[in-house]
């Protein structure tokens, strides 16, 4: 029998809420019960594992920094401990690891050692943003980061508009302080008919959707929409 330790999948929170309010009871005791992890920044890790009143000082925790790009040269030897029976987890920055974060690597490396692999429940932006847009759920994808030189950005929108018309919802998101410039892009390039919706703080106190068509959102005035600036939003598009 293998004594191999298992890559525990960890997610985070996702805003500012109670930790109690956004994970269940059984992966915050998991993660209390962890002693090594890794993160793609250990302050915030630590910020998190304090967060979550883990009973041993984070001094004592080890946790190792695997940077927003895991170098591939390392990740043998950040598995290494499990291979001799020490459970780690792989904690995102916020969410869900290796779904919009940094950490597949590492997860497809360990099934190649034959080191067991466990995702824990937590919340997926892109998930939550998906159920409450009212859009396609059947068929949906996510396209990460939209490209940020202006002359790009425009037909990049265009593209995503004409995929959406399939009846498969696109799911996007952004870095927090060009939120505006995006949702401005979208309003810009999109058919009025096209359906948008924004999801803010997802799970945090200030969490605001709103889902209707880009004519409805051009009608919005400005300080009826929601405050985009510096919060972390999540876009979903579907075309008529």
């Amino acid at each position: 029998m293998s004594t191999s330790g298992t890559l525990l999948l960890l997610p985070t929170l996702l805003a500012d809420a109670p930790v109690d309010a956004a994970l269940p009871t059984k992966t915050i005791e998991t993660a209390r019960a962890t002693r090594r992890f890794l993160a793609e920044n250990a302050k915030n890790a630590r910020a998190f594992l304090k967060a979550i009143g883990h009973p041993v000082p984070l001094r004592e925790l080890d946790i190792v920094e695997i940077g927003h790009a895991p170098d591939v040269a390392m990740i043998d030897a950040w598995l290494l401990p499990l291979q001799a029976g020490q459970d780690t987890a792989l904690v995102a920055e916020a969410g869900c690891p290796a779904v919009a974060d940094p950490g597949a690597s590492i997860v497809a490396r360990a099934h190649e050692l034959g080191i067991a692999v466990r995702p824990l429940v937590g919340p997926s932006s892109l998930l939550l943003a998906l159920m409450a847009s009212g859009f396609e759920g059947q068929r949906f994808r996510f396209v990460g980061y939209l490209p940020q030189d202006a002359a790009a950005l425009a037909p990049a929108v265009r593209a995503l508009e004409a995929d959406s018309r399939r009846g498969e919802t696109q799911l996007f998101i952004e870095t927090p302080y060009r939120n505006d410039r995006l949702l401005s892009a979208l309003l810009d390039h999109c058919h009025g008919g096209t359906r948008l919706a924004v999801a803010v703080d997802l799970t945090g106190t200030g969490e605001t959707i709103v889902s209707q068509t880009i004519a409805a959102w051009r009608a919005t005035p400005n300080d009826k929409r929601p405050s985009l600036l510096r919060r972390p939003a999540t876009f979903a598009l579907l075309a008529s």
